[in-house]
């Protein structure tokens, strides 16, 4: 939690350094719009997406958006929200970009902090990454399997690119170091630990050696393109196969955009290098 001696200009410092949405005029909108365009698109019946329960609690799903074509590559977008707010239909409508390409797209859903913690979240995604390496198949889902995420999505798809179903990585700004959230407004509904701190901060662990594409706007808060810039140094020191991609003139949201568009540069990336 924030120090309680700190001056409140400090903490209101710490806060604004993660604060998308204060420093993204018209984000709010701009989200609002995202999930009517998502209805509108999970309303058409060619979009052909249907929800999965794999385990007992009520987020634990998947929506799965089959492609037509027999041995699709398949992306699985972790939606973002700080792990406490959003939901996957909120972001359907990126699934059109890869789509439009004979792709398939997975999203996950997980139960949200505070209700969850952090560590319960990664493993509510490993026992869906499990489901679907097992289950996949008879839902019209192959692979190879790209695992990408958002913002806090981008953290634990960083996280899980070990998992055996995953062949590759895309991160879209993701949080690599998550020991300053714990001095920030975003803490009192993760209430992270100083053992979550050091198990799911990418940057405090050893990189899987798949590989990942880390993307972030360059007209973001700072703090993502430098936990992308370190998180590369890192795994090139470690040999690992990484791609820094910033995307020119985006900001934190509408990076989205460049996923969501069949010639997007993110759905040009992936298309062109699975």
């Amino acid at each position: 939690m924030p120090h309680t001696g700190d001056s409140s200009a400090e903490q209101a410092a710490r806060d604004a350094a993660y604060d998308n949405v204060a420093a993204v005029p018209g984000s709010r909108e701009w989200m609002a719009q995202l999930r009517a365009d998502s209805a509108h698109f999970r309303a058409h019946p060619q979009s052909g997406w249907h929800d999965v329960q794999w385990g007992p609690e009520p987020a634990n799903r998947w929506t799965l958006y089959p492609s037509h074509r027999a041995n699709a590559p398949c992306l699985i977008f972790i939606h973002g929200g700080y792990w406490q707010w959003n939901r996957p239909e909120d972001f359907a409508c990126l699934a059109e970009g890869l789509i439009a390409h004979g792709w398939s797209v997975a999203m996950p859903a997980h139960t949200l902090a505070p209700a969850a913690s952090l560590t319960r979240i990664v493993h509510e995604l490993e026992q869906a990454l499990d489901w679907l390496a097992e289950q996949g198949d008879s839902h019209g889902i192959s692979g190879p399997y790209v695992l990408s995420g958002w913002s806090a999505g981008g953290t634990l798809a960083t996280l899980l690119l070990g998992h055996s179903l995953i062949t590759s990585g895309l991160c879209l700004s993701g949080i690599h170091d998550l020991a300053p959230l714990r001095e920030t407004y975003l803490n009192a509904a993760l209430n992270l630990s100083a053992q979550e701190i050091e198990e799911f901060s990418p940057l405090h662990l050893l990189p899987c050696p798949k590989p990942l594409c880390l993307a972030f706007g360059t007209q973001e808060l700072p703090v993502f393109g430098r936990d992308a810039a370190a998180l590369h140094g890192l795994r090139n020191r470690h040999q690992c196969p990484t791609t820094l991609m910033p995307a020119p003139q985006m900001d934190h949201f509408r990076i989205l955009d460049m996923l969501r568009a069949p010639d997007g540069l993110l759905t040009r990336w992936l298309v062109e290098t699975t």
